[in-house]
């Protein structure tokens, strides 16, 4: 393990090859061990640049710097110079920086605002692309196409328009067919559109489907409790809910509004959860499926082929009876992935049906 590993996460061996003699006066030499060494380090840096290194260290490796601080004694001048040139040349010669979400978002919350983060973080984590059309070029087409059905037609027609050609014929492919061609008839006879109204359509766009794509809107309070509560096992979360609804009934109902469950996975277009049945394990999918409401199992059985629907079933039975315990983490671990695709642009989740509305 080292400071500045290849990973560049800092752990607590840092500076841990050869022995470093340190001081020119044989009375101040001092052999320093890896811990010792990251130990200074650290007290150099004081709290303002040690707290993020910290923050990356688990409880073990916490209690272990800590009590190299408390054994560490004095260290000297010439004695801290020298080991700031051996992590200098340690980080040029054989580390490397890994660059990460979370690493950025910190880094520019340092001089931004939050707001401003949030929408530079946001534009990041959704599909590649310099402006919006860019964007949707680069969003699964059925994804689009689930999005966009419910929208007008003149609105379609616009938003085709702007998009690659190449990625708005597999849009057409994969809508209705009536519609595709009342859109066709409508990007014929298209006229130049205004500048308002394109914009208008552009800033819907990014509000209401980038923003639900993408899953990065800025949370409050009640939506980030959520979040917790959507990772408890059932008997935790309804623990939790019960005591909060005898306290203050208004907040509960809002969490419960806000998560997004097992079951909120049936709700999902018929599409998405086919590409979401087309990722799971099939073992994972039956411990699931133990635990569903009988109108869940049916929704998850009428996306699958017969053949498929018929060894599901004899999966799930032939498995006997399974722990709560094992259903709650095959579930979690189910939205979660769905979750995921939904940050990639391979489904989209809506809560609402309000969230499907984009005006013309």
């Amino acid at each position: 393990m080292a400071l500045v590993s290849q990973s560049a996460e800092p752990e607590p061996q840092a500076l841990a090859g050869k022995q470093l003699t340190i001081g020119n006066e044989a009375s101040n030499q001092r052999v320093l061990k890896g811990d010792e060494k990251a130990a200074a380090l650290l007290l150099a840096l004081g709290p303002d640049y040690g707290k993020p290194i910290f923050d990356e260290l688990d409880e073990l490796e916490i209690k272990q710097l800590s009590r190299a601080m408390v054994r560490l004694g004095p260290i000297t001048q010439e004695m801290l110079d020298d080991l700031m040139i051996e992590f200098v040349t340690t980080i040029s010669s054989n580390g490397s920086l890994a660059g990460n979400t979370d690493s950025t978002e910190r880094l520019l919350l340092s001089f931004l605002s939050q707001e401003r983060v949030d929408a530079i973080m946001e534009e990041i984590r959704g599909p590649a692309g310099r402006n919006m059309w860019e964007k949707l070029s680069n969003v699964q087409a059925d994804v689009l196409a689930a999005y966009l059905k419910n929208e007008y037609p003149q609105t379609i027609a616009v938003v085709l328009s702007k998009i690659a050609t190449e990625h708005a014929s597999k849009v057409l492919a994969v809508l209705p067919e009536e519609l595709a061609m009342d859109v066709v008839q409508r990007m014929l006879g298209l006229d130049p559109v205004q500048k308002e109204i394109l914009e208008k359509i552009e800033a819907t766009l990014r509000t209401e489907f980038m923003s639900t794509l993408n899953h990065t809107k800025r949370r409050d309070s009640h939506e980030q409790m959520a979040e917790i509560f959507n990772a408890f096992d059932r008997q935790t979360e309804a623990r939790f809910l019960t005591t909060l609804e005898e306290t203050s009934r208004d907040d509960a109902e809002r969490i419960k509004a806000l998560m997004f469950t097992f079951e909120d996975l049936a709700k999902l277009e018929a599409s998405a959860i086919q590409t979401l049945l087309a990722r799971m394990d099939k073992k994972e999918l039956a411990i699931s499926l133990k635990g569903a409401s009988e109108q869940v199992k049916e929704t998850f059985f009428a996306n699958m082929s017969s053949r498929q629907a018929k060894l599901l079933r004899e999966d799930m039975q032939a498995m006997g009876p399974v722990r709560l315990k094992d259903v709650d983490e095959a579930q979690g671990r189910m939205v979660a992935t769905a979750k995921d695709m939904a940050a990639k642009g391979e489904i989209v989740i809506l809560k609402t049906k309000a969230d499907d509305q984009m005006v013309a």
